[in-house]
């Protein structure tokens, strides 16, 4: 599949984002049984990486999903000073609901919907920090949102309403989520969203992952939170997200 590097920057001062914004765009090719007849134009997807910032592990999810036929773009959240000087205002921003991320993000659904092999229709993918603003944008433009391991935001209730179609995947292993999953059910039933979240029993925190990507020194702490890949989990996981996707976008 091709994918390239795009300069997200100038979409970024419109919307009031980073002052230097870059991002992944994986574009879907002529894959036999996987994108009919090869050619856009694609739905869009607009991929909200981990605390751990745009890696390997998270290209590879956009790269999947492309395979798939969605036209993916992966902001880096981190462009301007990478994630040391950028973490803190990032989750700053999750936490309060506005700011700079959310703008970056914006941009992303923006840069889009403005092309030529995009049929308009824009979904948002996001993991860990990116599955909570996957969450919160859900009522931001998006025709579709997949809320993977994402924290829930105090006034759930008020942030899903009028929210577009979400699909949620979480581990019952995850001790930082413990009861996420079935909380964010009843507060999209009672919401009226459509919806289709599950609770994963073997999985934990980045099941869906590949591979361990997180830094060596904070592995040995991580596995005994439950987090890292999980492939049976991961497997079933993927197939509801596309499956919703295609259902909503297309």
């Amino acid at each position: 599949m091709a994918v390239t590097t795009v300069d997200l920057t100038a979409r970024a001062a419109a919307t009031g984002g980073s002052p230097t914004l870059g991002g992944y765009l994986a574009i879907p090719d002529a894959i036999p049984g996987a994108v009919p007849d090869g050619a856009g134009p694609w739905p869009g997807l607009v991929l909200v990486h981990e605390a751990f910032g745009l890696d390997d592990e998270m290209r590879a999810h956009a790269d999947r999903l492309a395979g798939r036929g969605f036209l993916t773009l992966a902001p880096d959240l981190f462009s301007a000073g990478g994630a040391r000087r950028c973490l803190v205002g990032t989750f700053r921003a999750l936490f309060s609901g506005r700011g700079r991320a959310f703008a970056d993000i914006e941009a992303a659904r923006t840069e889009l919907v403005s092309r030529a092999d995009c049929t308009g229709r824009v979904g948002v993918i996001g993991f860990c920090m990116g599955g909570g603003f996957a969450l919160l944008t859900a009522t931001r433009g998006f025709d579709a949102s997949s809320v993977n391991y994402g924290m829930l935001p105090r006034e759930l209730d008020a942030a899903v309403a009028g929210a577009c179609p979400i699909v949620g995947s979480y581990g019952a292993a995850d001790l930082s989520l413990r009861g996420a999953a079935g909380t964010l059910e009843a507060a999209l039933t009672r919401a009226d969203v459509p919806h289709d979240v599950v609770e994963y029993p073997r999985a934990g925190h980045s099941f869906l992952n590949g591979s361990d990507n997180a830094p060596a020194l904070m592995r040995p702490f991580l596995r005994v939170t439950g987090t890292g890949p999980e492939p049976e989990s991961a497997a079933h996981a993927w197939e509801r997200i596309e499956r919703f996707f295609r259902t909503h976008l297309t």
